[in-house]
């Protein structure tokens, strides 16, 4: 089966290939704007850029190489008392969060707003969250929601926690890299996976762990798609 991991940055994309054996090798690459002509059974790792713009972009672009399997892949800072740094989270809703308006009230979607438009996508194959469950990382399935802009104060990370009482975890690319990938109906899975780095709040880089969410997004990911594929 043909894979195609999206990762914003290299460090991501990185550890993405990082526990891959010679029974399953892993091509990386940095996006260039250039689609790729994908042999059958091969697994590609992408680095695109942050952002949903940049993940739209490079996911929209890269398909056309014929790939069977999308996943956005990359750490992410978790909701305090639902996730700890460490914890790998498969998500079974994207959201993207702050697409929408602010108002005195609060914030509207753009359902609430009237517009006929989602704001979330459902994921979640059994066989991914079966197969997950089986590797090293603790693994967690839940909303994982995409921003614009990270969060980076404590009154931003509880408006949120309200809004979104069951979500995980907050990044920055996996509702665009979804939407684009569901625009093509010859595909067998799409996911994302998320390793926690941080609790989102103030922005307090001491209290960060990347490296230790690199190496369980290594694990998850090895654990997701070494070979066979269900």
């Amino acid at each position: 089966m043909s894979v195609l991991v999206i990762c914003a940055v290299e460090a991501e994309r990185d550890a993405v290939a990082r526990n891959f054996g010679p029974t399953r090798e892993v091509s990386i690459y940095a996006h260039t704007g250039l689609a790729v002509d994908t042999p059958a059974g091969e697994l590609h790792a992408f680095s695109v850029g942050v952002g949903p713009v940049a993940a739209a972009i490079g996911t929209a672009a890269l398909l056309t190489g014929g790939y069977e399997m999308v996943v956005s892949a990359g750490i992410a800072g978790g909701f305090r008392g639902r996730v700890a740094i460490g914890d790998v989270v498969l998500a079974n809703l994207a959201t993207y969060a702050d697409l929408g308006v602010r108002v005195e009230g609060g914030f509207l979607s753009l359902r609430d707003m009237g517009i006929d438009q989602d704001s979330s996508l459902a994921l979640g194959d059994q066989r991914l969250v079966d197969r997950m469950a089986a590797g090293p990382a603790t693994v967690l399935v839940g909303q994982v929601l995409t921003l614009s802009a990270m969060t980076g104060t404590d009154a931003d990370a509880d408006e949120l926690a309200t809004r979104y009482p069951h979500a995980l975890a907050e990044a920055m690319e996996g509702f665009a890299v979804i939407a684009a990938a569901r625009e093509h109906n010859d595909l067998r899975y799409v996911a994302e996976i998320r390793a926690i780095s941080n609790i989102i709040g103030r922005r307090e880089r001491s209290t960060w762990n990347i490296p230790l969410a690199f190496g369980a997004l290594a694990d998850a990911m090895s654990t997701l798609l070494n070979e066979p594929l269900p």
